[in-house]
Order: C-alpha cells, then sequence, then structure tokens
C-alpha cells in the first residue's frame, strides 16, 4: 500500500482540502498520514478525521519585521529536524502540501530525502510558505488559470481544489429548520470569513429593511458579533455554523461573502452565484481581490471593493445580482474545475507511479 503525508496548517483554508482529499485518497489504496504543527488549528481537525498526526515545531513566516522572527527562525530549523525524524518513520511515498508556514520544513525535509512532493496553491498568487516550497515541489497544483504563466513551466497544473464532499448532501429541510423565515422567498446567505466581518455586518443590517423586501436573508456574522436588536422577519443570524454550513448553502439562492480561496471553491462547486466583497490591500497580501477579479472575469461571481461598499452600492449589487443569477450559474456549469478532488487525486497517482518506476529501476541498478 502506497504512503502519503499530507501537510498544511495555520489556518482551516490550509487544512480541509487536504481532508476533502484524504477519503479519496483511502478509497484508491493509499494509507494516510498527516504531520502539521504541534498546536495548531489542524491538529483537532485531523485529529477527529481519524488520521494519524504528527506534530512539530514551527514559527510563523513573516514579510515583516517582528522581533519574533528571530526566536521563529530556531523554531523553523527545529521544525526541519522534527519534520526530517517523522518522514524518515513514516517512509512515505509522497508528500502534499496544501501550505501554512507549518508545510514549508516539511517539504524541504521531503526533498532532502528523495520523496517525491506536490504542493497546491488555491489563490491566484503563492502565499509565502508556498513561495520558499516552490523549487523543492515535483507539481504544483493550481486553481487559477492566471497562475499556470507564473511558474515554471511542466511544474504547473490546473486542477482546481478539493472540495468537501458533505457539502454536496446539504438538506433544504434542515435548514428551514434554523432558520423558520415565515414567508417563502429568494434566500441571500451573507458570510464575512470565520471571524466576520465588522464592516459588511453593519452595511448588510443598515439596508436589512429593503433587503428584506426581495429576500429572506441568512446572516453568519462571526462570534461576539450578534445584532442585539430584535431580529426582523426573514431574517436569521448565527455567529458561527460548522456541520450546519452544507444545510445552509443548499437552501441559500444567492450568496455573499469574502473571496477566500477556498470558499469561493465551494460556492463555484455548488453554483451558487455569489457577490465577492475580498479584503482590502491594507488588511491582506492582495490575494482575495485578486481571486474576486478572476471569478468576475470568468463570469462567477460580481465584485465589490471594500473601499467602495456602502449601504447603496450593497443595495445595488444585492439586486444585480439577482438579475444576473441565471447567466452567473450558466457559467459556473460550463466551468470544468468546480471540483478540483478529482484532478488533484490524478495528479498524485502520476506522481506516485513515476516514483515507484524510480525505486524499481534504482533496485534494479543496485542489484545489478
Amino acid at each position: 500500500m502506497a504512503r502519503i503525508v499530507l501537510t498544511g496548517g495555520g489556518t482551516a483554508g490550509h487544512v480541509t482540502p487536504n481532508l476533502a482529499l484524504a477519503p479519496m485518497l483511502k478509497a484508491a489504496g493509499y494509507e494516510v498520514f498527516y504531520i502539521g504543527s504541534k498546536n495548531g488549528i489542524e491538529k483537532n481537525l485531523v485529529e477527529k478525521s481519524d488520521i494519524p498526526f504528527t506534530g512539530i515545531s514551527s514559527g510563523k513566516l513573516r514579510r515583516y519585521f517582528n522581533l519574533k522572527n528571530f526566536t521563529d527562525a530556531f523554531r523553523v530549523l527545529k521544525g526541519l529536524g522534527d519534520a526530517a525524524a517523522a518522514l524518515s518513520k513514516i517512509k512515505p511515498d509522497l508528500v502534499f502540501s496544501k501550505g501554512g508556514f507549518v508545510a514549508a520544513p516539511v517539504v524541504i525535509a521531503a526533498k532532502f530525502l528523495k520523496i517525491k512532493v506536490i504542493i497546491h496553491e488555491s489563490d491566484m498568487t503563492p502565499g509565502l510558505a508556498n513561495k520558499i516550497a516552490l523549487p523543492f515541489a515535483d507539481k504544483v497544483c493550481v486553481c487559477f488559470p492566471e497562475t499556470l504563466s507564473s511558474l515554471p513551466a511542466g511544474k504547473a497544473v490546473l486542477t482546481g481544489t478539493p472540495v468537501r464532499q458533505e457539502l454536496y448532501f446539504g438538506r433544504r429541510e434542515e435548514a428551514v429548520k434554523l432558520c423558520s423565515f415565515p414567508e417563502s422567498k429568494p434566500v441571500l446567505l451573507v458570510m464575512g470569513g470565520s471571524q466576520g466581518s465588522m464592516k459588511i455586518n453593519a452595511c448588510l443590517r443598515s439596508c436589512l429593511p429593503e433587503l428584506l423586501k426581495k429576500f429572506n436573508i441568512i446572516h453568519l456574522c462571526g462570534k461576539g458579533n450578534l445584532w442585539s436588536k430584535p431580529a426582523p422577519a426573514g431574517y436569521a443570524q448565527f455567529e458561527y455554523v460548522s456541520e450546519e454550513l452544507c444545510h445552509l448553502m443548499s437552501y441559500a439562492d444567492l450568496i455573499i461573502s469574502r473571496a477566500g480561496a477556498n470558499s469561493i471553491t465551494e460556492f463555484l462547486a455548488l453554483k451558487k452565484p455569489s457577490l465577492l466583497i475580498p479584503l482590502s490591500k491594507n488588511a491582506s497580501r492582495g490575494d482575495q481581490i485578486l481571486n474576486a477579479q478572476s471569478y468576475e472575469k470568468q463570469g462567477f461571481s460580481l465584485l465589490l471593493y471594500e473601499e467602495a461598499l456602502t449601504e447603496e452600492s450593497l443595495k445595488a449589487k444585492t439586486s444585480e445580482l439577482f438579475e444576473k443569477r441565471r447567466a452567473l450559474r450558466a457559467s459556473m456549469d460550463a466551468c470544468k474545475l468546480a471540483d478540483g478532488t478529482k484532478d488533484v487525486l490524478r495528479t498524485i497517482e502520476e506522481v506516485s507511479r513515476d516514483a515507484g518506476k524510480k525505486l524499481k529501476q534504482n533496485g534494479a541498478a543496485e542489484r545489478a
């Protein structure tokens, strides 16, 4: 049985695609292991999925000056040693990295141990960890056509992102019970990322009276951000949902959201027309802006820059989203990268076969 190590962490976005991929890998005959940081978010997520987990030391990779950069450098070096020890024990045929600061030492150690490496980049431009890992990778799976030209020829493969299969089994009737809307209207799901967005929350609530004339609204507002006012009819708010998300997304006709790579991939897979409000460059490296611009160009979503977000612009763009919903859905229907699980798995199998051939050739050479 072939062995594969999954790695990635720091945020849920660096973990959930790995967890989406794991059942498919097991079904294909792989023995799956995970290497992450000792105290990162990935530890709890992975252990719930019945995958053997090894924690290593990790330091945060920063683009800016911070005194912690000096101490974290030692943590990164220790993480490299930890990763090499873990890989030597597991003896995998392949490492698949989803990025995040814990992944870089695993990828580097794998390459020195002559283990094949695939990295996956969900955003249009690679994050810092993947930039560091890129020279050590045999293949790079990407999600945007625009990314191909910026990566070494022969390394990049356009695959899309693995999507959690449970999202396809959302039950509308469960969401109906959760929301208890008094009348039937198109359902608008508004979400501002795992922590919520104060600006989106405030803007949405300021124009609720107008929007509720046309829509029932589900609002994922973030922990600690529940509206203190009595909720009007047709408005259901939640601080945070987990298992319920698939039901709410099944119920939604339209979505307003940030433009995180994993979230927008799920909207595409589920064929949900969306209005994307990416984080500004003041609050990010600008990856969400590029993601949203690409989705607008491909005809999957509408785009509203955070700097232009007002009560009036939100109402106007939401109305436009409703009017263009059929055209947006038609573009998504025509997309071949809506769910990248199978294409990523195909790439893994190709690299695994190549690794197996080289091992046999080396063994034959040694015997000769």
